[in-house]
């Protein structure tokens, strides 16, 4: 097996509380392995020119830990191949001059950390022969093949906070409260919030809800009492017969964005039950802050395994959570595709047991 002098690491898509753990953790136990170890700055463009990267060491990461965001920075992009760029040395395919700088930094293999687009990239250029190991990242938890993505729980901690917060203007003003949180086809964050915020109802995309059966919900919770209510909604969730809510449609350099659902719901509900609504939508708040220390722990454990891997050789794979070890998975069984929210799911089946409403 051939020797791992140096490898390559970098961070793509959206960002996540715990990208700079990863980084920690992998830098940390290359560095102690003898392994050198360079960033490569804003994803894959990092790989464009050799001034987008940087020499990291156990003193670069120090303190890094506990921070959000990347220090490596981040972009979201579209399939690079095909797409041809214009470099120092003159026009390239994408594709081939990241594969040709690869190779001309000496570079034995990759650690990419990304979501369920980034890591499709990757497998493609793992079969161009790029060796790499990829790292699961998303605040949605919707990555098949691991239990748990890093900053999904970080996510949840900040919209059940929130939650906790309009629970008392909700009550106070005897309102509907719509909060929306993140969630672009699985409905984990709005799921796992909505319970632990002790929400009334949950739209998730897994579930298309009726508003008129919704409104005969909130309103039997007027007639015994509690004349305010409090609905989470992903920003996925779409009515029954309907489609998803957009904010912007989808072009070549990016996928379509979802949002804008929150407020329909709430319009809509203000109409079928004459109260007084509102709706919040928390974004990209969600995104940001200091991981949780469960978000840290998942994050270190991903990073020293993602090294393990790539000084045993295995390439083309995916660390997972499969509690409790953390294993390789091929890239090959997770690109291209979701892990939603099965409706036989305990937590869901436990939320609806105490009356929660899901809007079907």
């Amino acid at each position: 097996m051939k020797a791992v002098n140096r490898i390559g690491i970098l961070t793509g898509g959206g960002d996540a509380p715990g990208l700079n753990a990863v980084i920690r953790a992998v830098v940390k136990t290359a560095c102690n392995a003898g392994i050198t170890c360079i960033g490569l700055q804003d994803s894959f463009d990092g790989l464009l020119e050799f001034h987008n990267s940087i020499e990291l060491t156990p003193r670069d990461v120090t303190g890094i830990l506990r921070l959000g965001g990347t220090i490596l920075g981040t972009v979201n992009t579209g399939d690079p191949f095909g797409a041809s760029v214009v470099t120092s040395e003159g026009p390239r395919l994408y594709s081939e001059r990241v594969a040709e700088v690869f190779h001309k930094m000496e570079l034995d293999a990759l650690v990419v950390i990304g979501g369920d687009g980034t890591l499709a990239i990757a497998h493609q250029f793992s079969k161009m022969g790029i060796p790499l190991v990829g790292v699961p990242k998303t605040i949605d938890n919707d990555i098949v093949g691991t239990a748990n993505c890093f900053g999904f729980d970080t996510a949840v901690a900040f919209a059940t906070d929130a939650i906790d917060r309009l629970h008392t203007t909700a009550e106070a003003h005897r309102r509907i409260m719509v909060v929306e949180v993140m969630g672009r086809y699985a409905g984990w964050i709005a799921l796992h919030a909505g319970v632990a915020g002790g929400a009334d109802a949950i739209l998730i995309p897994e579930i298309p809800f009726d508003i008129p059966i919704l409104a005969k919900r909130l309103m039997e919770r007027d007639n015994w009492g509690a004349k305010f209510s409090i609905v989470v909604v992903a920003e996925g969730a779409f009515p029954r017969g309907g489609t998803h809510t957009f904010i912007e449609a989808a072009d070549d350099a990016h996928a379509e964005r979802l949002g804008g659902v929150g407020v329909q719901v709430s319009a809509a509900l203000a109409k079928a039950t004459g109260k007084q609504t509102r709706s919040v939508v928390l974004g990209h708040l969600q995104r940001g802050g200091a991981p949780t220390s469960f978000d840290r722990v998942l994050a270190t454990r991903f990073g020293a395994k993602a090294v393990a891997l790539i000084r045993e050789g295995q390439f083309d794979v995916m660390v997972a959570s499969a509690p409790p070890a953390i294993v390789p998975r091929p890239l090959a069984e997770v690109v291209g595709k979701t892990k939603t929210v099965p409706l036989d799911y305990d937590l869901l089946l436990a939320a609806r047991a105490l009356g929660v409403a899901f809007g079907d």
